[in-house]
């Protein structure tokens, strides 16, 4: 930010709020619909976060591509804040789109004057119209004739295209269609119809309660968004406490007692016990407990939760390491109206190890008179790191590098002959853990090429000489590997490191950094939050972008998702692809030569492999599937199609039995209507946990690609010297 927009930025925090005609306009037209219609309204540091978002994003030079906040930018906004309100276009009608378009070119200066009366005034009739969908979904629920289905009627779930309803009438018809098929599904699921109407209005009710917890901070949070992500896709803002969940999730540690929680109903239940934490180490707490109470220290008053929102139970129940926290607990047998148990515990850090990176060992059969393989997995679900800890230079703060560096040394131990990196929708993370996880595995050099908004160019790269893991490397990456896992994937793949296998990535190649808003006014607390800014463009080393592209594997597999469905190209106001000059770097290995024998191996092994074959048909399935708008409402045709689905799963579950294979733990798990908060928490939990057994036909293909290209290049010298010219013993790719 340049000193004068930082000047005025500091003069906009003084200067009072003026009163505009158009905000007028905005609370007179809402206030006829009674005194409770613009439940909130800005506050005065949300006002001044406004101003300040403004001024980073249109005014400064700290955005990548900065915007005006004009007439053109309000009416982008405005789509945006109606899409976040109203996506599937279920609440609101015509009607009230033409009475919100007189702020669609007026947003621009509410957002500058801090004055967000018309994002308020939506937001109160988005609320009265879920009031009144809830009242109308509720008492269709007492019409026993609503819920015949042998007629030829569908249910159009998909409404991205089609206009605002006319009118209510229209609405009534669409909510009809959508609680016939919740009906549906139940009674599909073997639920008997009072049971049906107790959870279908308990859910509708739950839906009308989510919407009146909201707070002012959320709507404001949604509406900032609006101008947030019409400058580009990955650019948001985020409330104080929105800041502090997004750090946590990223240094994969809170200070608190060890649980994850989930809300049911008005109360919030416990879902998992963290290993290692104080709820576990005290086994005075179990999956399913509902908390109904909290207190602080040792003789602070208890506060009654029921009814409230997860996050404010959530903020009650984290503290600071060393403090006492006190629960009251109904256990999970007894019933809601039993006398709770006091448990006391001591917050301390927590680190969250589900999230963290895992490794594993594939062993892959001998053939061809070559013995067996064993070939490394490390899963990695995101690039975190600890900035805080990092800052604070601790010993054991959180890292995907160092974790990464340490699983690489236990499979070393297990003499495994190659590593697969699993690199599975993960979505990224930090910039600089993504290049020193490319150092790693290169010995020294530039990793990624960063471009900022005034055009220079920075080069960053591994500084550290040495390789941790020397040998055999394959990447595994799919539609949902996006930005710090695209830098990783792609500097292998230039250095000739390794292979790179699977689905062409998300194609993100922007990178952000975090603003935090109270840097200018040098808030003792956090009042204003913080924006997650676009600063950058990074480019591979060999010059070109990820961006909008991806990284295309050296060996591709059937893609699971339509790039038009999802990706960095479905965004409309995405960066489009460019490139730059290459750097000199190393080539390690030029797989080119090797490529049409793995991909001969692999069609030959996947035509006898039935997993592979399954998931291959179930991707065709969903993508078919995922051109369709409407469903059936007829409970003939929806058995039939159930039946078939069912028939399938167990013919399959046959076969693997037959064949010897490991068996789909999930395969006897049919749709129970049932909303995730409706299910028996602790049965759900064990559920999530069964998923990740099922059988992983593309990882053990991605496995098995490497092992053949370790093989064929222990076989033949002389194609070994052609695709790893710098290699100077056996079973390194890299010296």
């Amino acid at each position: 930010m340049t000193s004068k927009t930082s000047l005025l930025c500091a003069l906009l925090l003084t200067l009072p709020l003026a009163h505009s005609a158009w905000a007028d306009d905005a609370v007179q037209a809402m206030a006829k619909a009674g005194p409770a219609a613009i439940p909130f309204s800005a506050t005065q540091d949300q006002a001044n976060a406004a101003k300040l978002v403004y001024g980073l994003l249109s005014d400064s030079r700290y955005a990548y591509r900065p915007k005006p906040l004009d007439d053109a930018l309000s009416a982008d906004m405005y789509e945006r804040y109606l899409e976040s309100l109203d996506s599937g276009k279920q609440f609101f009608t015509a009607a009230d789109i033409a009475r919100f378009d007189r702020w669609k070119l007026q947003l621009d200066d509410a957002l500058k004057s801090g004055e967000l009366d018309p994002a308020y005034a939506m937001f109160a009739t988005y609320r009265q119209r879920v009031d009144e969908r809830v009242a109308f979904a509720r008492a269709l629920l007492k019409d026993d004739g609503a819920f015949d289905f042998n007629g030829d009627d569908r249910y159009e779930y998909d409404r991205e295209d089609a206009p605002w309803a006319a009118d209510r009438a229209e609405l009534d018809q669409l909510w009809r269609q959508s609680v016939r098929n919740d009906w549906l599904r139940l009674k599909m699921a073997g639920k008997q119809s009072e049971d049906i109407r107790k959870t279908l209005d308990r859910r509708y009710e739950n839906l009308a309660k989510g919407i009146a917890e909201l707070k002012g901070e959320d709507v404001f949070q949604t509406f900032l968004n609006s101008y947030a992500n019409a400058i580009d896709p990955h650019t948001d803002y985020l409330t104080p406490r929105s800041a502090d969940n997004f750090n946590l999730s990223m240094s994969l540690s809170l200070e608190g007692i060890g649980a994850v929680l989930q809300k049911q109903d008005d109360v919030v239940a416990i879902r998992e016990i963290v290993a290692g934490g104080p709820a576990g180490k005290s086994g005075m707490l179990n999956p399913g407990d509902r908390i109904v109470a909290v207190g602080q220290g040792t003789g602070g008053p208890m506060e009654d939760v029921v009814g409230w929102r997860i996050d404010d139970v959530v903020a009650k129940i984290r503290g600071k390491k060393g403090s006492k926290v006190r629960l009251d607990v109904i256990p999970v047998e007894m019933g809601l109206d039993s006398p709770p148990s006091r448990v006391v515990l001591v917050r301390d850090r927590v680190r969250l190890e589900d999230q963290a990176a895992k490794s594993k060992v594939i062993t892959i059969p001998a053939t061809d008179g070559a013995p067996a393989q064993r070939i490394g997995v490390i899963e990695l679900p995101g690039f975190y790191q600890d900035f805080e800890g990092r800052r604070r230079n601790a010993d054991d703060y959180a890292s995907a590098t160092r974790d990464v560096a340490r699983l690489l040394t236990e499979l070393r131990g297990k003499n495994v002959d190659g590593v697969v990196l699993d690199l599975r929708n993960n979505g990224g993370g930090s910039l600089n853990e993504a290049i020193e996880l490319t150092g790693l595995f290169i010995d020294r050099g530039p990793v990624v090429q960063v471009r900022e908004s005034g055009g220079r160019v920075i080069v960053n790269g591994d500084e550290d000489s040495g390789i941790a893991w020397e040998g055999p490397l394959a990447v595994l990456i799919n539609r949902g590997s996006a930005s710090a896992s695209e830098i990783f994937a792609g500097a292998i793949q230039d250095y000739g490191r390794g292979l790179v296998i699977g689905e062409t990535t998300f194609g993100k190649g922007t990178v952000q950094n975090l603003i935090d808003l109270d840097r200018w006014p040098a808030n003792e607390s956090p009042r204003f939050g913080q924006v997650k800014l676009t600063i950058a463009q990074f480019f591979r080393v060999s010059g070109g972008s990820t961006q909008n592209k991806g990284v295309v594997p050296d060996l591709a597999f059937p893609a699971s998702v339509d790039a038009n469905e999802f990706g960095e190209s479905t965004y409309d106001n995405a960066l489009p692809w460019t490139k730059i000059s290459a750097v000199p770097h190393v080539r390690y290995g030029n797989f080119q030569p090797l490529l049409p024998k793995l991909e001969a191996l692999h069609e030959a092994r996947i035509a006898d492999d039935r997993e592979f074959q399954w998931w291959s048909e179930d991707v065709a399935q969903y993508r078919a599937e995922s051109e369709k708008t409407s469903v059936s409402l007829n409970e003939g045709v929806r058995r039939a199609e159930r039946d078939r689905e069912q028939a399938k799963r167990k013919a399959r579950q046959e076969e693997r039995k037959a064949l010897g294979l490991a068996l789909d733990p999930l395969a006897d798990v049919t749709d129970d209507g049932l909303a995730a908060s409706e299910r028996d928490i602790v049965k759900d939990a064990e559920r999530e946990k069964l998923a990740e057994d099922r059988p992983d036909p593309l990882l053990r293909e991605s496995a098995a690609i490497l092992a053949d290209a370790v093989r064929l290049l222990d076989r033949d010298k002389q194609l070994s010297a052609q695709v790893l010219p710098t290699a100077n013993k056996p079973g390194h790719w890299a010296d």
